[in-house]
């Protein structure tokens, strides 16, 4: 048996995700700030709602970062992982902040949508302008790490939706200004927990998947097997279980067949080749228990 922890999966620069985390949190809180004392003096559900939405951001990216800061702690005989599962937890839970935050909404948008009050729409116009700004500056920062770590990508996500949702408040608020339509306030806090359910499905749905130990969407067990059959020696690979140990890593175990002639030297090769071809697949902890090809497996294949 062969067991490797020697791998470090986190490859982009921690610095700079540590710097973006804080900034973002920073810029985010104070338009919250912003929005929410506008909204309230102008009586605007759609900037109310807007600042919910980002004060729930706010404490998305707070939680993000303890969990990016856990995942470095180093691992212990208690937590012989560390703590890096807390990065799969905070994304589970901001999901489900997500989706309550979703309900708060559309009943205030559906109670005002038949009793509009009168708004200043060059006002909601400004401050969304100044959404936009914020929103898509501290996104860009989330770039380079949201396709390696679900947990920064969900970031990066609430931050552009953000940036989206602005747009339409500024359209809107232009609109008000104009028209003089002020049903337009209720109506784009409704679009805002529609936009909110698109973004929080899809990260709960990830989330989920990862907390109930499922295979990484990017992972193909049978890919698995068709590379380790391309090694010499190497007949099959069964027993194969892969799952997430944090959002930035995945860890396998599975029983190698080997030719029969294979020797201790040769075998030892060989883990270590399949172990190399399994890093390229994202696979960075793995337990390999070999058997030769004319011996019968007496665990149950699951």
């Amino acid at each position: 048996m062969a067991h490797d922890h020697s791998h470090t999966a986190h490859t982009v620069e921690p610095e700079n995700l540590n710097r973006a985390f804080i900034v973002g949190i920073t810029l985010n809180f104070l338009f919250v700030l912003i929005e929410a004392v506008t909204g309230f003096a102008i009586h605007s559900l759609s900037l109310l709602s807007d600042a919910g939405h980002n004060l729930a951001d706010v404490a998305m990216l707070a939680l993000s970062l303890l969990a990016y800061r856990l995942l470095r702690v180093r691992s212990n005989e208690q937590y012989t992982y560390g703590y890096s599962r807390t990065s799969i937890l905070v994304a589970l839970f901001n999901s489900a902040v997500l989706l309550v935050s979703i309900g708060a909404i559309a009943y205030e948008a559906i109670h005002r949508f038949f009793a509009p009050e009168p708004l200043p729409g060059g006002t909601i116009a400004i401050v969304a302008g100044i959404g936009i700004v914020i929103n898509s500056a501290t996104a860009l920062m989330f770039t380079h790490g949201k396709n390696k770590d679900v947990n920064v990508k969900s970031a990066y996500i609430h931050l552009l939706s953000d940036a989206f949702v602005s747009l339409g408040l500024v359209i809107g608020g232009i609109a008000i200004y104009y028209t003089g339509w002020y049903w337009l306030d209720p109506a784009l806090g409704l679009g805002i927990a529609v936009t909110i359910l698109f973004s929080a499905w899809g990260l709960l749905r990830e989330s989920l998947r990862l907390s109930l130990d499922a295979v990484p969407e990017n992972i193909s067990i049978e890919d698995l097997r068709s590379t380790a059959r391309t090694i010499a020696g190497v007949k099959d690979l069964h027993h194969i279980h892969v799952w997430t140990i944090s959002t930035a890593e995945n860890a396998m175990t599975a029983h190698l067949v080997l030719a029969q002639e294979t020797t201790t030297a040769q075998e030892q090769k060989i883990k270590n080749e399949l172990k190399h071809e399994l890093l390229e697949k994202s696979i960075h902890h793995v337990t390999l228990e070999s058997e030769r090809e004319n011996e019968n497996c007496e665990t149950e294949e699951h």
